[in-house]
């Protein structure tokens, strides 16, 4: 059902508008300052006006992809505070869900990935962190929803808590200088050590840079090949190719949750690697 309204919606923006089938999915995939929770209804999100700070020109407008942060943070507290029961109480229903799942992050994704002192100590980091992605990622498979992590500099943010928690705990357990100085392996003679300095501190950027790109580029990927499928039956102008669009549409949509999972998961896992190779580097 949820596909077949998008699928007719789809069609009706396309041929009100006669644009062009990259145009309509450039359209439906950015942020902007409106939210259209129901059809024909178009809500005005409030606009601040942008300033200058420190040579850098910032915009705080409400955009549609806040709103959807909001919708998932507002989606995850209500999860685990209606349904997960004090943990010296058995778990029903939802909560018996909810509850594998912190054991799961638990033992499978921060103790195997950190040992278990740390990765006791950073399972409600990484839990919500899944769980915060997960819900976004999903959120654009609802109509009239939209995917924030979709959105660059969401993935950006979230990549930055990362690269926050990397370097916090990380010159918290070794010290200022004990931290970066072994970044650089051991045994690297003293004449390379200033190149392969810059090279790890590269590396280290690089990764958080890819855990960016990773999970932006995947989120909108499928929303891409999905609007274009559907796009396909008013490009052509044909009920013909709806068998064809229809379907290979259905498999997209129904291909992107399994996306939205592993796109959270792998956050998760990379999230856990690097902020246990900085608190624990000989682990």
């Amino acid at each position: 059902m949820a596909l077949v309204n998008t699928t007719k919606a789809a069609a009706d923006s396309l041929a009100e508008h006669s644009e062009s089938l990259g145009t309509w999915i450039t359209h439906h995939i950015k942020n902007g300052p409106e939210w259209h929770p129901f059809p024909n209804v178009h809500l005005h999100l409030p606009h601040i006006p942008p300033f200058d700070f420190l040579g850098m020109h910032i915009d705080l407008s409400i955009t549609n992809h806040v709103v959807m942060l909001w919708v998932a943070g507002f989606i995850v507290l209500a999860m685990f505070l209606l349904f997960l029961k004090p943990k010296n109480k058995i778990q029903t229903g939802f909560g018996t869900l909810l509850e594998m799942l912190v054991v799961f992050i638990r033992d499978e994704v921060a103790i195997a990935n950190m040992g278990e002192k740390d990765g006791r100590r950073f399972t409600p980091f990484l839990l919500t962190a899944f769980i915060f992605i997960l819900i976004s990622n999903l959120l654009g498979l609802i109509p009239m929803f939209s995917t924030p992590t979709s959105n660059i500099n969401v993935t950006a943010g979230l990549a930055l808590t990362t690269f926050g928690a990397t370097q916090y705990f990380g010159v918290k357990e070794q010290g200022l200088i004990g931290y970066y100085k072994n970044l650089v392996p051991h045994g690297v003679p003293i004449l390379l050590w200033p190149l392969m300095f810059i090279i790890e501190i590269m590396g280290l950027i690089a990764k958080h840079v890819a855990l960016t790109i990773r999970l932006f580029a995947n989120m909108n990927a499928g929303h891409i090949v999905l609007f274009a499928f559907l796009g396909l039956i008013i490009l052509f102008k044909s009920y013909l190719i709806s068998p064809v669009s229809i379907g290979f549409g259905v498999f997209v949509y129904f291909l992107e949750f399994l996306v939205a999972f592993i796109q959270a998961y792998i956050f998760t896992v990379l999230s856990a690697l690097f902020i246990g190779m900085s608190v624990n580097p000989e682990h």
